[in-house]
């Protein structure tokens, strides 16, 4: 798998690539399988109305960049999971993108060897919101996921955690509640258990991106470099992927 890094100021649309998933354990495909599942429901029982998952979220709403959607974001208490959707002006976002969704873990009750990374403190815009941001995905006109990328911490606000941490995280995200829409909220949390390996190497990789930043650049803090803003970024495919995970499963049930 190819993973695009940022340049500064550049919108990455990222690569296609492949990985190879035939490396993986048998349980974790078999949580990927029911992912793309789960993903093609909900857009297909959509889809037989003529509906998709950002019109869900911005149903009889005005359309406005920046703003996030639904107002108030969407929230579960018991897993702590939160995301919105929202849209940047044409010239900041990459050409095929209508906008993209922020996911996270809200940072509290984690495990006591999950904490978050120090901050600088000269300043108050270096506090943190209480978020670990886990990935974002981006979708096209169509609302079709076409996108996974991670950002550097001042985008959202986030709480700045390692790699390994946020990997860990993944596994809580869960809306598990119908509010502002069912279908929404099922194909948002299929999405991460679809493409948690792409996932996992996206956050790998960022780690290593604002490393060797922060060396090129020991005059700014990296966490509040506007100049590093989108730091890894990759090209995804629901139906590559779904397929994918398939054929590694069937090659799993070969006799050897």
């Amino acid at each position: 798998m190819v993973v695009r890094r940022a340049a500064a100021g550049e919108p990455q649309a990222g690569r296609s690539a492949a990985l190879d998933l035939r490396r993986l354990p048998r349980r974790e495909l078999e949580r990927m399988a029911r992912g793309g599942r789960e993903v093609a429901e909900c857009e297909t029982v959509l889809a037989k109305t003529g509906d998709t998952v950002v019109g869900e979220l911005l149903r009889n709403q005005p359309f406005f960049e920046w703003d996030h959607y639904p107002a108030g974001e969407v929230f579960d208490p018991e897993t702590q999971a939160l995301y919105y959707y929202h849209t940047h002006p044409s010239e900041q976002r990459d050409p095929d993108e209508h906008g993209h969704f922020h996911t996270f873990i809200k940072a509290v009750d984690l495990p006591e060897d999950i904490r978050p990374l120090p901050l600088p403190i000269e300043d108050a815009q270096y506090e943190d919101s209480g978020l670990a941001h886990l990935v974002a995905i981006a979708v096209d006109s169509e609302s079709r996921a076409y996108r996974l990328f991670t950002t550097n911490r001042w985008v959202t606000g986030e709480g700045r955690y390692r790699a390994k941490d946020v990997i860990g995280l993944l596994d809580c995200f869960r809306i598990g509640h119908a509010r502002p829409s069912w279908p929404a909220n099922r194909w948002i949390t299929a999405m991460l258990a679809l493409f948690r390996p792409q996932i996992a190497v996206l956050l790998e990789e960022r780690d290593r991106t604002l490393t060797d930043w922060a060396k090129a650049h020991p005059q700014s803090p990296v966490a509040e470099d506007r100049r590093l803003e989108i730091v890894t970024s990759l090209r995804i495919s629901v139906t590559e992927q779904c397929r994918a995970v398939e054929a590694a499963l069937a090659e799993r049930a070969r006799p050897s």
